[in-house]
């Protein structure tokens, strides 16, 4: 072959060498899911949002809650029978309120018990669904978030509270129309999440953590670890079965030039004052 066979050769095999890598992940991906089932004797189902590489040129793409997902999740939900488990792995900063809120209702109405999984954060709309389930498995040191609706890049609780404290002559129509919006998202967040929780805890303690979740207590990236979501009533556990973690490392996060976070992939254990791997 003379030197532009090989040369064309080479740029094939580049051009392909992506395309196969991303190909034997879905395979380690599904393979580690049907293992999780196997163990569990459950469906597996798992929503994780990460920055993905685009084909070869590595352009980074955001991921997060919207109706790809919903159609999928509830395609998914809609194949298991109604006596086999539900296990969710999830993994998201949030997304739209509409495809969390058919997602969550979905898990809900499943009869078998439905296990949510949080193995680092589960955010905004992420909670939403996690909620719906009949037990919330966390890592310990895995967080949840407020559910209250965002209008733009705007609280909606915020703007509520400037039409509450300024006069209406000094408002704009912008602004009381962004307001009368704000009102009506958080009753129906609110009304939504009393729903999710009415079934696992008394009427007057879900509609308690209804509003302290949905109408601006908090910042919208407030953490609630594990043990403030139990004081709130939710099911959380922390065992997670170690196959949930090896799931999340098929997920990698784009490579940078250079890596912020190095160690050793090992599990370090010590012994009689030694430090052994």
């Amino acid at each position: 072959m003379d030197f532009f066979s090989l040369l064309w050769l080479f740029i094939i095999l580049s051009s392909l060498q992506p395309m196969l890598q991303q190909r034997i992940l879905m395979m380690q991906r599904i393979n580690k899911m049907r293992e999780l089932e196997r163990k569990r004797n459950s469906r597996v189902i798992a929503m994780i949002h990460r920055q993905e590489a685009l084909s070869f040129l590595g352009f980074p793409l955001a991921r997060y809650i919207n109706i790809d997902d919903s159609e999928q999740v509830l395609r998914a939900i809609k194949l298991t029978d109604d006596d086999v488990p539900i296990d969710f792995i999830l993994h998201t900063p949030g997304g739209l309120v509409l495809a969390a809120e058919q997602i969550a209702m979905a898990l809900k109405k499943h009869k078998a018990k439905v296990t949510v999984f949080v193995p680092h954060y589960a955010m905004s709309g992420g909670t939403l669904i996690a909620m719906a389930a009949d037990e919330i498995v966390m890592d310990e040191n895995a967080v949840l978030g407020p559910v209250d609706p965002q209008l733009g890049q705007f609280p909606a609780a915020s703007i509520l509270k400037v039409v509450e404290e300024k006069p209406i002559a000094e408002i704009d129509d912008q602004t009381l129309i962004m307001a009368d919006v704000s009102r009506k998202a958080i009753q129906q967040v609110t009304r939504t999440v009393e729903t999710i929780l009415k079934d696992k805890m008394p009427p007057e303690r879900a509609a308690e953590v209804a509003r302290i979740m949905a109408t601006g207590t908090w910042t919208h990236d407030y953490p609630i670890m594990v043990d403030e979501a139990r004081e709130l009533g939710l099911p959380v556990s922390t065992e997670m079965p170690q196959e949930v973690y090896e799931l999340m490392a098929l997920y990698p996060q784009p490579q940078q030039q250079r890596p912020s976070v190095q160690y050793i992939p090992a599990p370090y254990e010590r012994r009689n004052g030694a430090q052994t791997r």
